[in-house]
C-alpha cells in the first residue's frame, strides 16, 4: 500500500486479482517443499514451443531481427495469417486488416482503447475469462455480466443481448449505463462452449441492430473438437461478416505461451484508430517473436499441433467421464478449449451435498483444501464471474495423462 498519505488510482481497487494466477503461485511455493502437485489449473499447454518455430526464432536473432517493427507487425506474418484464414475457414481476410499485438491481451486493449469511453458498457457472459471486465474498468468502462448457464449454452444470446442492451428511449436495463458492445468467446473459457454458425449469425443481427459492435474471441480456435466430416466444430465471425473483431493468439493451438504474441482483425474503417493506439500503446511487438511465429503454418508445424490438439481430446475424454463418476456434475461438455466447468453442489455440505462441510462450502474452501491437502491445483468459479461461482470449479487438462490419472485416483480416495 502506498505511504506518506499517497493514494493509488481507484481503478486499481476495482480490478480484481487473477485468481488462477494465485493458485498457480502457491502451487509452486508447496513444490518448492517437496510436496507433488498435480496442475490443473492454468490454462497453458503443457507442450513446449514447437522446435521449428524456436529454430526459426534463433535464426531471427543471428540474422539481427532485433530492431521494431512496423506497429501493425511484419507484413510476411501478417500476410501468413490471411492465408491461414482462407486453408482454414476458406475467407478472404486481407493482411492490412491484421494487426499483431502483444498476446491477446494487447489486441483486447486496443479494443477497449477505441470502442469504450467513460461508463460505456460492454456485455459479456458470466462465467467468462475474468480479465475481460478488468480491461474495460482500465478505460473507465464497465464490463457488464450476464449470467449464462447451460440451458443458453453458457453464451451470450441474441435474446440475451436484446434484454440487457441500454434501452434508446434512455430507460437502461441491467447495463446501467451505455451499452456500446458484446464481447463473446468461442470456445469459451471456462466453459469450452462453442456457438455455432447459426447463432453467431443472430448474436451479430442482434448487436447491429443495437447500433453496437461485436467482438468475439477466437484464441482456442484449432483447439476445438472436429464434426463428423471432419469440419471445425467452432465457425469464425469472419465466415460471416467483415463487421466484427475478432481476437486470437499464438499462445494456445500454436503453443507459443511465453512469446506473448496474438492479433486482431478489425473492420477497414477502424484501422486507423487502432493503429494509433498501437504505435502510442506498445510501439511495436516482439521482432524475433513474429519472425518464430511465421513457423507456425508451415506443413511440419502444423502437423505437430494437430497431433497436441488431438492429445488433449484423449485428456478430455478420459477426464470427463472421471469426474462424473466421482460426483462432479457436467451440464455441458466441452466443445473446445482445454477446461472441463464442473458443479461440486453434489459434494458440498452447502448444497446438500454427500460430504457435509468436509471439503468446505463454496468453491474457493474446496480448491483450497484439494491443493494444501491433497496436492491437487484447480481454478475456483469465483475466478470466471459471479454466477453461481460458489459451486463451480474448473479443471486444465493441461497436463498429462499420467498426471491426470494420478489426479482421478487421488480424488476416489478422497471422496471414497
Amino acid at each position: 500500500m502506498p505511504t506518506n498519505n499517497k493514494r493509488f488510482a481507484a481503478r486499481v481497487d476495482d480490478i480484481q486479482p487473477f485468481r488462477v494466477v494465485e493458485v498457480l503461485t502457491r502451487a509452486k511455493e508447496l513444490e518448492s517443499l517437496g510436496r507433488d502437485i498435480v496442475h490443473m489449473e492454468a490454462g497453458e499447454p503443457d507442450f513446449g514451443t514447437a522446435l521449428p518455430v524456436i529454430e526459426a526464432g534463433i535464426e531471427a536473432l543471428k540474422n539481427g531481427a532485433t530492431y521494431y517493427s512496423d506497429a501493425k507487425g511484419l507484413r510476411e506474418l501478417r500476410e501468413s495469417i490471411s492465408l491461414y484464414y482462407k486453408s482454414d475457414y476458406g475467407v478472404e481476410i486481407s493482411a492490412e486488416r491484421i494487426m499483431i499485438t502483444p498476446g491477446a491481451s494487447g489486441a483486447l486493449l486496443l479494443l477497449a482503447g477505441l470502442l469504450v469511453d467513460r461508463d460505456d458498457c460492454v456485455l459479456m457472459a458470466d462465467p467468462g475469462y475474468p480479465c475481460n471486465r478488468n480491461f474495460m474498468r482500465l478505460v473507465e468502462g464497465k464490463g457488464v455480466l450476464i449470467p449464462v448457464t447451460a440451458a443458453n449454452n453458457f453464451q451470450l444470446t441474441a435474446a440475451l443481448v436484446a434484454e440487457h442492451w441500454h434501452k434508446p428511449d434512455g430507460v437502461s436495463s441491467s447495463a446501467g449505463g451505455r451499452t456500446v458492445a458484446a464481447l463473446v468467446a468461442s470456445p469459451a473459457n471456462p466453459t469450452g462452449a462453442v456457438i455455432s454458425k447459426a447463432e453467431l449469425v443472430s448474436l451479430f443481427n442482434a448487436v447491429e441492430q443495437q447500433g453496437g459492435y461485436l467482438l468475439v474471441d477466437e484464441i482456442y480456435h484449432g483447439l476445438d473438437a472436429k464434426g463428423k466430416n471432419g469440419e471445425k466444430t467452432a465457425p469464425s465471425i469472419l465466415e460471416i461478416t467483415d463487421q466484427a473483431f475478432v481476437i486470437n493468439s499464438f499462445s494456445k493451438y500454436f503453443g507459443m505461451t511465453g512469446w506473448r504474441l496474438g492479433w486482431l482483425v478489425a473492420p477497414d474503417w477502424a484501422l486507423p484508430g487502432l493503429e494509433k493506439l498501437a504505435q502510442n500503446l506498445f510501439i511495436s511487438m516482439s521482432t524475433m517473436a513474429q519472425h518464430a511465429a511465421l513457423k507456425c503454418f508451415t506443413p511440419q508445424t502444423r502437423d505437430i499441433l494437430d497431433q497436441r490438439r488431438d492429445e488433449f481430446k484423449i485428456r478430455r475424454d478420459f477426464l470427463l467421464p472421471a469426474l462424473r463418476e466421482l460426483g462432479f456434475i457436467i451440464p455441458q461438455e466441452p466443445a473446445g478449449g482445454l477446461y472441463i466447468y464442473a458443479d461440486i453442489s453434489q459434494l458440498l455440505g452447502a448444497f446438500g451435498g454427500s460430504f457435509g462441510d468436509k471439503f468446505g462450502r463454496n468453491s474457493q474452501e474446496f480448491c483450497l483444501i484439494m491443493l494444501e491437502q491433497h496436492g491437487l491445483a484447480i481454478t475456483p468459479g469465483a475466478d470466471f464471474g459471479h454466477h453461481l461461482s460458489d459451486r463451480y470449479v474448473r479443471f486444465a487438462f493441461t497436463t498429462g495423462m499420467d498426471r491426470l490419472a494420478l489426479a482421478v485416483r487421488r480424488m476416489k480416495e478422497i471422496f471414497r
